[in-house]
């Protein structure tokens, strides 16, 4: 089934691709600055502000009373101002169900039509919360500030709700935004003691982080106003990159394809309800944003525009095409490999079209369970807002998660007569090629979509591969634990985000059930991803059944010959030296 020397030389493009990634790195560009210093924010002005709002507005779950009366303080202070005032009301997916959220926008033309945008929202799970209404109570001050000034870029206020956990407002927004956007600065914690970095949040809900000249401007601005804003390694940014998911506003807005990052004291995971709040913090928060305001303002356009989707090596842009060569390259040797072998078993007249469809089969209770907590959101059953929220937003609901496991349960229930009917016997290639087939073109089929995605299965269709040959000298339980080895990756994934997200085993599940229930997971990506699983479980039952092939040698007693056949002169029998005189 498998030639080694193959697979082994169909490495050589991945040690060229490699070669090239290295040549392909480039420096980040210089961040926008400005020499003009932010002294006109007025730290104790905005904190006397804040313990106003917070003394009158102390319940502010998304869509409540509360919080649509500190919508009206908003919009009083706004049109106090010289902006132009707008609020509109929509329907959308919270932490409460669905609620009707009012956003209030304030809009100054520039002397350019390009705009600078600020975005804070309102709302809170819980009381008092006093450091995530600090964004607000900043961007209420600022609106003070550049009443009457003249700046080049329009400025466009925006202060939403549903940020407690979906981020709905600034879905909505993003959605009906027109005209050209330079830069988003969501205004998170503010003020809050308490810190967590890196403090500049640039991931997105979709593949790409936000613009490196932004995210680089609004850290230079940070430097110089409060310390170091921390930083991400390359490895969390990749998988970050490869399954993208982020609890905080500028999520759905880069999603929307609009450059956004977020500015927080307590990075993306945002304060807790009883966080302390200092004055010095607010004016070193409120005091970066003045500057990255006036930098941008004064300052080129922001280039590239929309989200990019590169990793940071020793700070240096490592850019996307880079990645998706060398992945390419890294999946090329097995799909040589497989392909021979599809040639190999062909000729020897064994099945692979039924293998294929058994192996697919496999993948089906994993997709019977998404697709019941898909329905169980759709029915309303699960409240699941369209994006993520912060662990514990939405308490965990039993029933939905003993849902998901029973229909993994029953679906593999109905497939176990599948399963025991045709399981592949010992010396059966065509199993072994099937399984490493269709999980190579799943895998290409993630690379298309997703090249960092596709690199953490680049373990999987080697090592499913290598288990499933006969060739390879492996014990039945050394195979097995090669199949399990291709699973490191995904565990790895999992405790990452569990420990940025500072989320349990149990409350990353019922993200994922969330996830899947809103629609942040699509029908295309869970079929994908269920396929993906079934082909695991296939090689896990062939690597069981695969014994290594003995290589064929002479029988026990046979002289072995060294020579053509015909030949009786010296050597034939080995050991012989030549008799001419030297």
């Amino acid at each position: 089934m498998l030639d080694l020397r193959i697979y082994r030389a169909a490495f050589v493009p991945a040690v060229l691709a490699l070669v090239v990634a290295a040549f392909s790195l480039q420096t980040r560009p210089r961040p926008i600055t400005t020499a003009l210093p932010p002294d006109a924010f007025d730290a104790p002005r905005a904190m006397q502000l804040l313990d106003d709002l917070a003394e009158r507005f102390p319940d502010r779950r998304p869509g409540s009373e509360g919080d649509m009366a500190l919508a009206g303080a908003v919009r009083r202070t706004f049109a106090a101002t010289d902006f132009a005032v707008t609020t509109s009301d929509a329907p959308g997916e919270t932490i409460d169900g669905e609620r009707t959220l009012r956003t209030v926008v304030a809009q100054r033309q520039g002397r350019v039509s390009r705009a600078i945008v600020l975005l804070a929202h309102r709302d809170a799970a819980s009381s008092p919360a006093r450091a995530e209404l600090s964004g607000t109570a900043t961007l209420m001050e600022i609106a003070r500030l550049l009443s009457g000034r003249t700046t080049r870029r329009s400025i466009v206020l925006v202060s939403t709700s549903g940020g407690s956990g979906g981020a709905a407002g600034a879905a909505h927004w993003a959605d009906t935004v027109s005209g050209p956007v330079d830069a988003v600065l969501v205004l998170g914690d503010m003020a809050g003691t308490r810190q967590r970095r890196p403090q500049v949040v640039p991931w997105s809900n979709a593949l790409g982080v936000a613009p490196q000249r932004l995210q680089r401007t609004v850290e230079q601005a940070l430097r110089a106003e409060s310390g170091p804003p921390g930083s991400t390694q390359a490895l969390m940014q990749a998988l970050r990159l490869a399954f993208p998911l982020t609890v905080s506003e500028q999520g759905p807005i880069l999603e929307a394809g609009l450059p956004a990052v977020l500015v927080s004291a307590s990075g993306e995971l945002g304060p807790g309800p009883n966080d302390p709040v200092g004055v010095g913090r607010l004016e070193a928060m409120g005091r970066t944003v003045l500057r990255t305001l006036t930098a941008l303002d004064e300052g080129p356009d922001v280039r590239p525009s929309g989200p990019q989707a590169v990793v940071l090596v020793r700070n240096q842009m490592l850019p996307e095409w880079a990645v998706r060569a060398l992945v390419a390259a890294l999946l090329l040797p097995p799909l040589v490999a497989g392909i021979d072998g599809l040639a190999r078993v062909r000729r020897r007249r064994e099945r692979i079209l039924p293998w294929i469809g058994w192996t697919a089969a496999l993948g089906s209770p994993l997709l019977a369970a998404g697709l019941v907590v898909l329905l169980l959101g759709l029915l309303g059953a699960v409240n699941a807002p369209a994006a993520p929220a912060p662990p514990g937003a939405i308490p965990v609901a039993a029933g939905a998660l003993v849902g998901a496991v029973a229909a993994v349960a029953l679906g593999f229930l109905a497939v176990w007569p599948l399963l025991r009917a045709l399981a592949p016997a010992s010396g059966d290639g065509g199993a072994g090629v099937a399984v490493a087939l269709l999980a190579q073109a799943l895998a290409w089929v993630v690379w298309a979509v997703n090249p960092y995605a596709a690199l953490f299965l680049v373990p999987a269709v080697h090592l499913w591969l290598l288990a499933a040959a006969p060739e390879v000298r492996l014990r039945p339980g050394g195979r097995v634990l090669a199949v399990l080895a291709a699973l490191v990756p995904f565990a790895l994934a999992a405790l990452a985000y569990g420990v940025a997200l500072d989320a349990d085993p149990l409350q990353l599940g019922w993200m994922g059930v969330l996830a899947v229930a809103g629609g942040h997971v699509s029908i295309p990506s869970l079929v994908l991803w269920s396929a993906i699983a079934g082909c695991g479980v296939a090689a896990l039952v062939v690597a069981a059944h695969t014994a290594p092939s003995r290589p064929a040698g002479p029988a026990l007693g046979q002289v072995r010959s060294r020579g053509p056949l015909t030949y009786a002169g010296p050597g034939s029998l080995g050991g012989t030296e030549s008799a001419r005189r030297r």
